[in-house]
C-alpha cells in the first residue's frame, strides 16, 4: 500500500510541474533489436554543459508493471552516474554486454553498436535489468534535487502500466514473440529503432495514456523484417532538435568522412583515413581521459600504434584546421 501511495503522489506531482522547452535532458533515440543489441539516446537540449552528478535514474518498467513495481525495485533502476553531457549532444548508453565469448543471455551486442556507445550499463541482470528492455516495457528518467528523498520525472518513454503491455496476448502467444503483437505500442517498439521528432524540446512529464507515438517518435525499419542493424543505428550520437545549442562550434561538417581500419584493433596498430587533411587524433577512454594523442602532420592517412592501450571501447577525435574536430569510437580488443 505504501508502495502504490508513493508512487501516486510522485505521478500526481507531475501534474503539477510545467516542463519548460529546452531544459533538461530526454530520451532521444530507442534501439531495440536481436538479442542485446539495445540502446537509448539521451539528448542534452540546453545552451550549458550538464553534469549528471548522480542525480538522475532511468527505470524500467517490464511488461506493462506500474510505477509502485518500478521505482521501488533496485533491479529496475540504475543511477546514470556522473558524465557530462555537452549541449546538443546525444549521449549514448548501450547494454554492458561485449565480452566476444559470451552465450544465451550474455550474448554480446553487434560490434557495429558497441562502437556507437559512450557509456556501458548493467552487464549484470540480476544486479539491474533496466537495459534489458524489449517492446512492451516502458522507460523513464527521473531527477533528484534532495539527494534521493524525492523524484521527479524527466521523461517516460511509452505508458506505465498499460494494461495492453501485459506477458500474454490472450491467444496463447506472447508479446515479445514476433508475430504477437499485444498491443499498438509494442508494434511501434518491438525490435524498431524510434527516433525523437525535432519539433520535441522537453521530456514527457505526465504519464501518456494512451501514447501516441507518431506524436513525438518516428520509427526506421523494423529488425524483424531483416533491416541491417547498421542502416538502423546510424544516427545514434547524432540528434537534430529545434532547441537552439552550443553544438557545432567546432565539430567539422558530417560530410567529412572518416575510417579507421582495422575497427576492433587486435594487433595494436590502425590507419586513420580521412577525406579532409588531419592535424591530430587524441584517444579517450570512456570516462574522457586522454589515453594517446599523436600528430599526423597535415595528412589524409596515417597509422596509429595504440601501444599498451587496455581492451575496451575508446572515442577517437580527429584534430582538423581552425580548431575544427570529428569524433569517431574506436574498439580496442
Amino acid at each position: 500500500m505504501k508502495k502504490h501511495l508513493l508512487s501516486f503522489v510522485l505521478l500526481l506531482s507531475a501534474f503539477g510541474l510545467k516542463a519548460q522547452n529546452c531544459s533538461d535532458i530526454f530520451f532521444s533515440q530507442y534501439v531495440e533489436g536481436f538479442g542485446n543489441d539495445k540502446a537509448l539516446g539521451i539528448y542534452n537540449p540546453t545552451m550549458n554543459p550538464i553534469h549528471l552528478n548522480n542525480q538522475y535514474r532511468m527505470i524500467r518498467y517490464s511488461n506493462g508493471s506500474s510505477a509502485a513495481a518500478g521505482e521501488n525495485n533496485n533491479e529496475a533502476m540504475i543511477n546514470l552516474g556522473n558524465p557530462t553531457i555537452a549541449s546538443g549532444q546525444e549521449w549514448v548508453i548501450v547494454i554492458d554486454l561485449v565480452d566476444p565469448a559470451g552465450t544465451g543471455m550474455n550474448m554480446p551486442v553487434d560490434t557495429a553498436l558497441q562502437l556507437k556507445a559512450d557509456t556501458f550499463l548493467c552487464p549484470d541482470y540480476n544486479t539491474s535489468y533496466t537495459m534489458y528492455f524489449n517492446g512492451n516495457d516502458a522507460l523513464s528518467i527521473q531527477k533528484t534535487l534532495d539527494g534521493g528523498n524525492t523524484w521527479q520525472y524527466v521523461d517516460i518513454f511509452a505508458q506505465i502500466c498499460d494494461p495492453n503491455m501485459t506477458s500474454n496476448d490472450g491467444t496463447g502467444g506472447w508479446c515479445n514473440i514476433f508475430p504477437y503483437v499485444c498491443s499498438y505500442e509494442q508494434a511501434w517498439t518491438y525490435r524498431h529503432t524510434l527516433i525523437r521528432k525535432s519539433s520535441v524540446m522537453q521530456g514527457t512529464i505526465v504519464n501518456p495514456n494512451p501514447w501516441i507515438v507518431s506524436d513525438q517518435w518516428d520509427s526506421l525499419l523494423s529488425y524483424r523484417f531483416g533491416s541491417p542493424l547498421d542502416s538502423t543505428i546510424k544516427y545514434l550520437g547524432h540528434h537534430k532538435c529545434d532547441c537552439p545549442t552550443g553544438a557545432g562550434i567546432n565539430e567539422i561538417d558530417n560530410s567529412v568522412s572518416i575510417q579507421l581500419f582495422p575497427n576492433p584493433v587486435s594487433n595494436n596498430n590502425f590507419t586513420i583515413t580521412s577525406s579532409e587533411f588531419m592535424q591530430a587524433i587524441e584517444i579517450n577512454n570512456v570516462i574522457g581521459q586522454q589515453v594517446l594523442r599523436k600528430e599526423t602532420k597535415h595528412s589524409k592517412q596515417f597509422a596509429v600504434e595504440t601501444g599498451n592501450i587496455p581492451k575496451g571501447i575508446y572515442s577517437a577525435r580527429i584534430y582538423f584546421s581552425e580548431g575544427k574536430t570529428k569524433t569517431v569510437k574506436l574498439i580496442v580488443q
